[in-house]
């Protein structure tokens, strides 16, 4: 092969990357306008930094966003995400580190201490099937 058919094939590869990259540029920024369009959508909590492979493929926690009116949310015997979110807090600032001491809090609250251990167990179960509960529970925090 002589130097013009070197150079033409460089050419052509090099176009052919350019288009390549090109593809790859339209085809994020499609997938960054959904997740903006969903971002914007009312009434659901989105799992913010959420890439485009749903780790619940594979045995993980799911990035979806959830409807605002899922069963998800539901409190567990009458514990609320928010409620475990302010227990977390009040123990943080009280340097409690295990569930015994998180049941005594709950106990001061008037919440029961079996109550409150469902709850604890529940919403842990929550976070391990969706993200969105995991990131609202840490925006409950303050985080």
């Amino acid at each position: 092969m002589g130097l013009f058919g070197k150079a033409k094939d460089a050419m052509n590869a090099a176009q052919q990357a350019t288009q390549q990259s090109a593809a790859q540029a339209q085809a994020a920024a499609a997938a960054q306008q959904a997740q903006q369009q969903m971002g914007q959508q009312p009434g659901y909590v989105h799992v913010e930094g959420a890439g485009s492979v749903d780790p619940a493929a594979f045995g993980g926690p799911s990035t979806r966003s959830v409807a605002e009116d899922d069963p998800i949310w539901e409190p567990i015997n009458g514990i609320s995400l928010q409620d475990y979110a302010d227990l977390s807090r009040d123990a943080q600032a009280r340097g409690v580190t295990d569930e015994a001491g998180m049941l005594t809090i709950a106990q001061e609250k008037g919440f029961s201490a079996e109550d409150t251990k469902a709850a604890l167990d529940g919403w842990i179960a929550r976070m391990g099937q969706s993200q969105a509960v995991g990131q609202q529970f840490r925006r409950f925090l303050g985080y």
